[in-house]
């Protein structure tokens, strides 16, 4: 897939890392207690966890603790935070979503917090599709190649769009074409660039929406259900073996704009190839960001927006290439 520049700032990573230190808040009897890694899993294809992980790992091991990053399949991720192979999980949507791994592993894992809110799935189209709704898809489905382009065959989103969005629409005659996000970003990537038609299966947050002229086909029937919040869970006993990370962790929260600062960039200005040197920069565009969250400023989600905007890290002016919440209609792409 091609990397799409927006507008890049010129950082000191050098800075950056100093900044970072010192927002350190953790004492040190207890920061990097534990003798073992905090294991933090993250689910293949899905970015707002590779970003947030990334973040993460550095918060934490600025205070001491060491931290490893294991990308694995969500099936994957879900036994192992129940069997205690990880320690945290950083994209889980609810109350829908994820709700048959919280019926399956729930006495296995607990919730640390929630850090996002209203984050839906959706069904995407690029901006000068001839169509604004899914009621209208099957009625020009050869326009777009009789295909939906998907993500991962076991995703809640492909479920979601095989179970619900598809009969619902009446589009059993398209396609759906399965294989992973990274494909389905490739080909939404040649598409808009040979200006071809193209519908695919999304979800907001994405780094999609600020890297590319692309929209939402509206969904009258709501077969996509309503947007989930994003949350943190730990295997079962997390809060009690780090009780200093579970703090933390209770009052992150992030905006519109910072997530999407972070991914634009970590996936489209440095291409998913530097994924420190992105946490370094938005560390640097956002210096007061860490400090504020860890001081428990952002605890309960909506009074981060007013923190945000008083300048302790929104994306806007900074380089980012986002400059509205993902509530607008974007004709740009995320990360």
């Amino acid at each position: 897939m091609r990397t799409i520049t927006h507008r890049t700032a010129s950082v000191s990573v050098a800075v950056a890392i100093a900044l970072t230190l010192a927002a350190c808040g953790g004492s040190d009897d207890d920061a990097g207690s534990s003798d073992e890694p905090v294991v933090i899993g993250i689910p293949a294809g899905w970015e707002e966890a590779l970003a947030t992980g990334h973040l993460w790992q550095r918060i934490l091991e600025d205070r001491g603790y060491e931290v490893e990053l294991e990308t694995v399949d969500m099936a994957v991720l879900w036994t192992g935070l129940a069997e205690g192979e990880y320690d945290l999980n950083y994209d889980v949507w609810l109350p829908d979503a994820n709700a048959p791994h919280i019926e399956e592993y729930g006495d296995r894992v607990e919730e640390i917090g929630m850090w996002y809110e209203e984050a839906p799935m959706t069904i995407a189209v690029n901006e000068d599709a001839p169509i604004t709704s899914l009621d209208e898809l099957a009625d020009h489905a050869d326009e777009f190649g009789n295909r939906i382009v998907g993500i991962e065959e076991g995703a809640v989103l492909t479920g979601l769009t095989e179970d619900e969005v598809i009969p619902t629409y009446g589009l059993e005659d398209m396609e759906l074409v399965t294989s992973s996000t990274t494909a389905m970003l490739s080909e939404l990537d040649a598409a808009v660039s040979s200006g071809e038609n193209i519908v695919v299966t999304l979800w907001r947050p994405h780094w999609a929406y600020d890297a590319f002229p692309i929209r939402d086909l509206e969904d009258p029937q709501g077969a996509l259900g309503t947007p989930d919040d994003i949350y943190v869970y730990g295997t079962a006993g997390f809060s009690e073996d780090h009780p200093e990370i579970a703090e933390w962790l209770s009052g992150f929260y992030m905006t519109s704009d910072q997530l999407h600062s972070l991914e634009n960039i970590m996936f489209n200005e440095l291409g998913g190839e530097s994924n420190d040197e992105a946490v370094d920069q938005w560390l640097e565009e956002n210096p007061d960001y860490v400090d504020a969250m860890l001081a428990g400023e952002y605890a309960g989600g909506p009074g981060a927006e007013s923190s945000s905007e008083s300048g302790s890290g929104s994306g806007s002016g900074s380089g980012s290439g986002t400059e509205s919440s993902d509530d607008d209609e974007s004709s740009e792409t995320e990360s």
